[in-house]
This record gives structure tokens, sequence and C-alpha cells, in this order.
């Protein structure tokens, strides 16, 4: 059975106020006695409880996190960069997958419902309005990690997605020559998906390189997506002579494909891809990528929150944009 403050308060000979306010480290309560109590609630092996301490404080010391999905290579770095922040200053983690708007929904209405949590960190593929005024009627604190959430109001963290895009295929173009440059899409409603399509026929545009419509197929974010996507373009008649992929996974899907059709990378055709995941350096030969610092975007987001958990009254909206990287392998 568990050690109440009430066998507390009988060791030390004080009332049961008196160790809560000690073990809560109230001003009011001598030194000598706090040491005197915090000794015994050691010695006796005492756990506060987590509810009482809740209703008490009105505060969980938990902050949630909301992502499309917990699996995968990319957004495990988000949550160990959230989960640094929050052991530093002594909160929880509480992560959550919503799949679908419908239990994006869902998952925020219990976080606050059931009062799990002090604030969330959101990640959504895209905001849409019934989202948009969700999080507009909402009280609890939100961060937003999404690189084109236009909502001013809300505090946000997001990779320059366009930056990215247009870096890479800027770098193919000046510094590798190539000019047939094709380019797998990620899924049509996630937003930074589309700002990575922007930045690829940016870059061809200014270095005056025409658009080729047929280079541009669609893609999910999977390996599955890569792979199709691949085949389609290499069963063209008239070939790209560098796939883009817009996410590391799809990249792997297109190896996957070039190996099959018994063709080399990068002397048949050249891979590159966007996100650097840890799986990106396993693959040989080693792809040409655009690096996204995943755990830096968590620990950013984690401050965030917890800068406006501890002064909500004076923080403003922040919008923060972290730009990305080159990794330059043997692909291109």
């Amino acid at each position: 059975m568990s050690i109440t403050i009430k066998e507390i308060a009988e060791k030390a000979n004080v009332s049961i106020a008196t160790v809560s306010r000690a073990l809560n480290d109230n001003p009011n309560v001598k030194e000598s006695t706090k040491e005197l109590i915090r000794n015994l609630a050691q010695e006796m092996n005492y756990s506060p409880n987590f509810v009482a301490r809740t209703l008490v404080k009105k505060k969980t010391n938990v902050i949630g996190i909301i992502l499309p999905e917990v699996g995968g290579e990319f957004f495990p770095e988000i949550i160990k960069g959230v989960d640094e922040v929050a052991y530093q200053n002594e909160y929880h983690v509480f992560v959550a997958s919503s799949h679908s708007e419908r239990n994006t929904v869902e998952s925020i209405l219990g976080f606050m419902s059931k009062s799990m949590v002090d604030g969330v960190i959101l990640m959504l593929p895209s905001i849409t309005d019934h989202i948009r005024n969700l999080i507009k009627r909402t009280r609890i604190p939100i961060v937003l990690i999404n690189g084109y959430s236009k909502m001013e109001e809300v505090s946000s963290v997001g990779i320059d997605n366009f930056q990215g895009a247009y870096t890479m295929t800027n770098f193919l173009i000046q510094n590798k020559g190539y000019d047939k440059i094709s380019f797998i899409k990620g899924p049509d409603i996630n937003s930074d998906a589309k700002l990575r399509l922007k930045g690829y026929k940016a870059a061809l545009e200014d270095n005056k390189i025409p658009i080729n419509h047929e280079w541009i197929v669609d893609g999910d974010f999977t390996i599955k997506g890569g792979e199709l996507a691949a085949s389609r373009l290499l069963s063209l008649i008239n070939k790209p002579s560098v796939i883009f992929a817009a996410n590391d996974m799809m990249a792997a899907g297109c190896y996957r494909v070039i190996d099959q059709l018994g063709l080399t990378i990068p002397d048949d055709i050249a891979v590159v891809g966007f996100d650097h995941i840890p799986m990106s350096e396993f693959l040989n030969p080693k792809l040409t990528t655009v690096h996204v610092p995943t755990d830096e975007i968590g620990r950013k987001a984690a401050k965030l929150l917890l800068d406006i958990l501890e002064n909500s009254e004076t923080t403003k909206p922040q919008h923060i944009k972290i730009t990305t990287g080159l990794i330059v392998g043997k692909s291109c």
C-alpha cells in the first residue's frame, strides 16, 4: 500500500498541511522542518499522488505531442528533441498519433477534457478550416509544427521546405550539370510537400530549364510510393537523368526499382532525397539529400511551449523557420 502524507505527518509530529507545504517547498515552512519531512518521505518511499497534486496545482507538468504517426524514422527524432527539453524542465511527455483529421480532433479534445496535459505540440500535414477553428476555440496552449500554418495567433516551428528543394535542384543544375531532373511529389494535402514542389519548379525556372510535367509524378512519402513513381519515370521513352524524391523514404523505393531493373546509381540514373533520415546513411551509394534537423524542430517547439506555459501573460506568438542544408553523397 502507498504511503500517505498523513503517515509522514504522524511520524514527524506535524500537521498534514505542514507536510504538504514542506513537500511543495512553501517558504512559510522552516528549512529544518522541510529537511526532516523530505528525509522521512524518502525513507518511507513516499510517492505523491499525481491526480491529487494536479487538482491542487491545476498543473500536470505534462506536455502532449500529437503527430501524424509515431513510427518511421522521421517522427522519433522530433519526439527525442521535445523530450530533451521537457526533461531538463521537469516535464513529462505524452505522445499520441492522429492518423487522420478526425482522430486529430478527438486527440485534442481528449487532452483537454481530461486535463491530461498543460499544453500540446501539434504536428499536422495540413491545417483544414475545421482544425483551425478548433485550435482557435481551445484555451490550452498549442505550438504547431507545420511549415505553412497561416495561423499568426498560434506559435509555430517549421522547416524551410521551399529553400531546401530549391537548393537541391539548383545544386543538381549548377554543380552537377543535370538538366533532365524529375520530381516525385509528396501527398497533395501535405503543405510541406507543396512547398518542396514549388522550390523544385522555381529553381528550374530561375535556371531557364523548361518544366516537363511528365517528369513530375505523384508520391505518398512511403517506400512503396517511391517504387511506383520510379517505375513510371523509368518506363518513359524520354527518361530523366536524375530523380529528386520529396523524401528519403521514396528515394529508398527508387533504389529498389533501379536495382531490380539492373541499372546503377548514378551512372544510369541519379537519385536525391529530402529529410536526411538515419536510413539514408546506409543506402548504397550513399544518398545525396536535404538535411532536416528534426531533433532541433522538437527542441524549439518544446521551448516555445514551455515559454508560453511559464509566461502566458507576456508571451507573444512566435514563428520559427528552420533552414536546411545539403548532405552530398555518391548518388548523383
